[in-house]
Protein backbone atom coordinates (compact mmCIF):
# COMPACT_ATOMS: atom_id res chain seq x y z
CA UNK A 1 0.00 0.00 0.00
CA UNK A 2 1.35 3.60 -0.62
CA UNK A 3 1.32 6.30 1.99
CA UNK A 4 -1.79 8.56 2.16
CA UNK A 5 -1.11 12.07 1.53
CA UNK A 6 -3.16 14.48 3.64
CA UNK A 7 -5.75 16.64 1.92
CA UNK A 8 -3.92 19.50 2.17
CA UNK A 9 -0.53 18.43 1.98
CA UNK A 10 -1.96 16.45 -1.43
CA UNK A 11 -3.94 19.70 -2.21
CA UNK A 12 -0.31 21.83 -1.97
CA UNK A 13 1.28 18.74 -3.86
CA UNK A 14 -1.54 19.13 -7.28
CA UNK A 15 -1.13 22.40 -7.07
CA UNK A 16 2.89 22.42 -7.36
CA UNK A 17 2.19 20.62 -10.26
CA UNK A 18 0.01 22.44 -11.84
CA UNK A 19 2.01 25.40 -11.38
CA UNK A 20 5.20 24.02 -12.31
CA UNK A 21 3.24 22.99 -15.70
CA UNK A 22 1.91 26.09 -16.38
CA UNK A 23 5.53 27.69 -16.01
CA UNK A 24 6.64 24.87 -18.47
CA UNK A 25 4.07 26.07 -20.95
CA UNK A 26 4.24 29.64 -20.80
CA UNK A 27 8.43 28.94 -21.42
CA UNK A 28 7.43 26.86 -24.32
CA UNK A 29 5.08 29.62 -25.67
CA UNK A 30 7.19 32.72 -25.14
CA UNK A 31 10.31 30.41 -26.95
CA UNK A 32 8.33 28.89 -29.23
CA UNK A 33 7.05 32.30 -30.47
CA UNK A 34 10.31 33.80 -30.46
CA UNK A 35 11.44 31.32 -32.63
CA UNK A 36 8.75 31.05 -34.94
CA UNK A 37 9.26 35.25 -35.49
CA UNK A 38 13.50 34.83 -36.33
CA UNK A 39 12.52 31.93 -38.50
CA UNK A 40 9.29 32.22 -40.62
CA UNK A 41 8.63 29.22 -42.30
CA UNK A 42 9.59 29.18 -45.80
CA UNK A 43 10.41 25.39 -46.86
CA UNK A 44 9.32 24.30 -50.44
CA UNK A 45 8.26 27.73 -51.50
CA UNK A 46 11.31 29.53 -50.57
CA UNK A 47 13.78 26.20 -51.98
CA UNK A 48 14.68 28.62 -55.41
CA UNK A 49 15.60 31.15 -53.31
CA UNK A 50 18.04 29.23 -51.55
CA UNK A 51 19.23 28.01 -54.36
CA UNK A 52 19.54 31.85 -55.78
CA UNK A 53 21.21 32.67 -52.82
CA UNK A 54 24.24 30.35 -52.65
CA UNK A 55 24.97 31.73 -56.30
CA UNK A 56 24.65 35.28 -55.18
CA UNK A 57 27.00 34.50 -51.74
CA UNK A 58 30.44 34.98 -53.55
CA UNK A 59 29.42 37.87 -55.40
CA UNK A 60 28.50 39.66 -52.05
CA UNK A 61 31.89 42.06 -52.26
CA UNK A 62 33.24 45.44 -53.01
CA UNK A 63 30.26 47.80 -52.99
CA UNK A 64 27.95 45.02 -52.19
CA UNK A 65 29.97 43.90 -49.27
CA UNK A 66 27.58 44.09 -46.67
CA UNK A 67 24.88 42.85 -48.62
CA UNK A 68 23.67 39.73 -46.04
CA UNK A 69 22.90 36.84 -48.34
CA UNK A 70 20.02 34.59 -47.01
CA UNK A 71 21.28 30.98 -45.23
CA UNK A 72 17.72 29.72 -45.11
CA UNK A 73 15.07 32.54 -47.12
CA UNK A 74 11.95 33.20 -45.58
CA UNK A 75 8.57 34.45 -47.34
CA UNK A 76 9.03 38.27 -46.86
CA UNK A 77 5.63 39.88 -45.06
CA UNK A 78 3.00 41.14 -47.86
CA UNK A 79 3.37 44.40 -47.05
CA UNK A 80 1.34 47.20 -47.69
CA UNK A 81 1.88 50.80 -48.55
CA UNK A 82 0.38 53.20 -51.60
CA UNK A 83 1.37 54.14 -54.67
CA UNK A 84 1.75 57.81 -55.99
CA UNK A 85 -2.02 57.94 -56.18
CA UNK A 86 -2.54 56.79 -53.04
CA UNK A 87 -3.56 53.46 -54.08
CA UNK A 88 -2.83 50.53 -52.18
CA UNK A 89 -0.32 48.59 -53.03
CA UNK A 90 1.22 45.07 -51.72
CA UNK A 91 4.83 43.23 -52.39
CA UNK A 92 1.72 40.62 -54.12
CA UNK A 93 1.53 43.32 -56.68
CA UNK A 94 5.45 42.01 -58.45
CA UNK A 95 5.01 38.50 -57.75
CA UNK A 96 6.81 36.95 -61.01
CA UNK A 97 9.30 40.08 -60.78
CA UNK A 98 12.93 40.24 -58.74
CA UNK A 99 12.38 43.32 -56.59
CA UNK A 100 14.76 45.34 -54.60
CA UNK A 101 12.47 46.58 -51.56
CA UNK A 102 14.24 49.72 -50.15
CA UNK A 103 13.03 51.85 -47.10
CA UNK A 104 13.92 55.15 -47.04
CA UNK A 105 13.40 59.03 -45.78
CA UNK A 106 13.98 62.64 -46.29
CA UNK A 107 15.36 62.58 -42.64
CA UNK A 108 17.91 59.82 -43.30
CA UNK A 109 21.33 61.64 -44.66
CA UNK A 110 22.11 57.68 -46.00
CA UNK A 111 19.25 57.28 -47.42
CA UNK A 112 19.12 60.29 -49.69
CA UNK A 113 22.77 59.54 -50.82
CA UNK A 114 22.09 56.28 -52.29
CA UNK A 115 18.82 57.61 -54.10
CA UNK A 116 20.42 58.62 -57.10
CA UNK A 117 22.28 54.89 -57.38
CA UNK A 118 18.91 53.21 -56.84
CA UNK A 119 17.22 55.66 -59.61
CA UNK A 120 20.14 54.51 -61.93
CA UNK A 121 19.63 50.93 -60.96
CA UNK A 122 16.27 50.95 -61.99
CA UNK A 123 17.53 52.43 -65.26
CA UNK A 124 19.73 49.97 -66.07
CA UNK A 125 17.71 46.60 -64.86
CA UNK A 126 14.11 47.51 -64.69
CA UNK A 127 11.78 46.00 -66.58
CA UNK A 128 9.69 42.98 -66.70
CA UNK A 129 11.78 40.46 -64.76
CA UNK A 130 13.07 43.25 -61.81
CA UNK A 131 12.06 46.58 -60.38
CA UNK A 132 13.44 48.32 -58.07
CA UNK A 133 10.44 49.16 -55.47
CA UNK A 134 11.32 52.24 -52.92
CA UNK A 135 8.91 53.25 -50.13
CA UNK A 136 9.10 56.31 -48.18
CA UNK A 137 8.44 56.61 -44.39
CA UNK A 138 8.52 59.59 -43.87
CA UNK A 139 5.41 60.74 -41.23
CA UNK A 140 5.55 64.35 -41.58
CA UNK A 141 5.05 66.72 -44.25
CA UNK A 142 4.02 64.32 -46.68
CA UNK A 143 4.60 66.48 -50.10
CA UNK A 144 8.57 67.06 -48.55
CA UNK A 145 9.60 63.38 -50.01
CA UNK A 146 7.78 64.14 -53.90
CA UNK A 147 9.75 67.79 -53.84
CA UNK A 148 12.99 66.47 -52.92
CA UNK A 149 12.32 63.84 -55.37
CA UNK A 150 12.31 65.80 -58.07
CA UNK A 151 14.82 68.64 -56.70
CA UNK A 152 17.89 65.87 -57.22
CA UNK A 153 16.16 64.35 -60.39
CA UNK A 154 14.99 61.17 -59.57
CA UNK A 155 13.31 60.03 -62.75
CA UNK A 156 13.33 56.41 -62.99
CA UNK A 157 11.74 54.77 -59.76
CA UNK A 158 8.05 55.28 -58.92
CA UNK A 159 6.86 57.00 -56.02
CA UNK A 160 5.83 54.59 -53.26
CA UNK A 161 4.94 55.64 -49.36
CA UNK A 162 3.91 54.93 -45.71
CA UNK A 163 3.01 57.63 -43.62
CA UNK A 164 2.69 55.79 -40.92
CA UNK A 165 6.08 54.01 -41.33
CA UNK A 166 4.20 50.71 -40.22
CA UNK A 167 6.35 48.56 -43.04
CA UNK A 168 9.66 49.29 -41.50
CA UNK A 169 7.86 48.09 -37.71
CA UNK A 170 6.76 45.07 -39.82
CA UNK A 171 10.27 44.19 -40.88
CA UNK A 172 11.71 44.90 -38.18
CA UNK A 173 9.56 42.74 -36.05
CA UNK A 174 10.68 40.04 -37.88
CA UNK A 175 13.86 40.74 -37.57
CA UNK A 176 14.96 42.14 -41.32
CA UNK A 177 15.07 45.65 -40.37
CA UNK A 178 17.57 47.73 -38.10
CA UNK A 179 17.80 51.36 -39.04
CA UNK A 180 17.55 53.19 -42.13
CA UNK A 181 18.33 52.46 -45.21
CA UNK A 182 17.09 49.36 -45.67
CA UNK A 183 16.72 47.10 -48.32
CA UNK A 184 15.66 43.33 -49.25
CA UNK A 185 16.26 41.64 -52.43
CA UNK A 186 13.68 39.20 -53.04
CA UNK A 187 12.67 36.46 -55.73
CA UNK A 188 9.64 36.47 -58.02
CA UNK A 189 7.97 34.25 -55.02
CA UNK A 190 8.26 36.29 -53.00
CA UNK A 191 11.11 35.14 -50.76
CA UNK A 192 14.16 36.32 -49.40
CA UNK A 193 17.38 36.03 -51.36
CA UNK A 194 19.63 39.19 -49.59
CA UNK A 195 19.28 41.94 -47.11
CA UNK A 196 20.99 45.39 -46.63
CA UNK A 197 21.54 47.29 -43.05
CA UNK A 198 22.61 50.41 -44.96
CA UNK A 199 23.29 52.35 -48.00
CA UNK A 200 24.91 50.66 -51.02
CA UNK A 201 26.41 52.16 -54.47
CA UNK A 202 23.11 49.79 -56.30
CA UNK A 203 24.51 51.43 -60.08
CA UNK A 204 28.21 50.27 -59.01
CA UNK A 205 29.53 47.05 -61.24
CA UNK A 206 29.78 45.56 -58.22
CA UNK A 207 26.00 45.55 -57.84
CA UNK A 208 24.93 44.77 -60.92
CA UNK A 209 26.85 41.53 -60.91
CA UNK A 210 24.94 40.64 -58.02
CA UNK A 211 21.65 41.35 -59.50
CA UNK A 212 22.04 40.22 -63.08
CA UNK A 213 23.14 36.62 -60.75
CA UNK A 214 20.04 36.86 -59.33
CA UNK A 215 17.90 37.44 -62.44
CA UNK A 216 19.59 33.97 -64.09
CA UNK A 217 17.10 31.52 -63.90
CA UNK A 218 20.15 28.67 -63.29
Amino acid sequence: MFPQLSTASGRRTVAIAAAGGAVVLAVAAVYGIAGFARNPAGGAACRQAAETAQRLAPLARGEVAAVAVASNPIKVPDLTFQDAGGATKTLADWRGRTVLFNLWATWCVPCRKEMPSLDALQAKLGGEAFQVVAVNIDTRNLEKPRAWLKEVGIEQLGYFADPSAKVFQELKAAGKAFGMPTTLLIDPSGCEIATLAGPAEWASEDAVKLLEAALRKS
